[in-house]
């Protein structure tokens, strides 16, 4: 804060705080909710219900149960402080939203990652759907966590 910016309270700074997190999250339910509409797509198209193995089949599963833990855990804030609104409770839904945004983060990183790993499979197969697909999820973790650990160590 500037010296020409006026104090915030306590309350103030938690309200501002749950405000931006909402918005936060409204970036990335909009990630989540893409992909998840996807996933849930492709169990319907001819190739897959022909073509796909049981390997194909259990990633894809897999990138569909992380999507469905990723939407439960991005918009359980949200459903907090709808039902706790006026209740004095805002420091605790900022405590339990934070947790919940960064672990439903995690599982979104894992979805995307498993995604790919789907995608490439079906398009290249072998261990280079592995490399590929290794490589998303290395820069997705980079991005997301790793830069905004080191940054907030510093």
């Amino acid at each position: 804060m500037t010296a020409a910016e006026p104090e915030e309270s306590p309350q103030q700074r938690l309200t501002r705080n749950l405000n931006e997190l909402l918005q936060e999250l409204r970036v990335a339910q909009a990630g989540v909710q893409i992909l998840f509409g996807f996933l849930l797509s492709i169990a319907f198209t001819e190739v897959y219900t022909r073509d796909a193995n049981t390997f194909e089949r259990a990633t894809h599963l897999v990138a569909v149960l992380f999507a469905v833990a990723s939407v439960g855990l991005l918009t359980a804030p949200a459903a907090w402080h709808r039902i706790l609104f006026r209740q004095g409770k805002r420091a605790e839904i900022m405590r339990l939203a934070t947790r919940t945004t960064i672990a439903g983060m995690v599982c979104l990183s894992l979805a995307v990652t498993a995604s790919v790993l789907l995608l490439a499979e079906m398009v290249i197969g072998g261990w280079g759907a592995f490399a590929v697909a290794g490589v998303c999820g290395l820069l997705i973790m980079l991005l997301w966590f790793a830069v905004p650990i080191r940054e907030r160590a510093e």
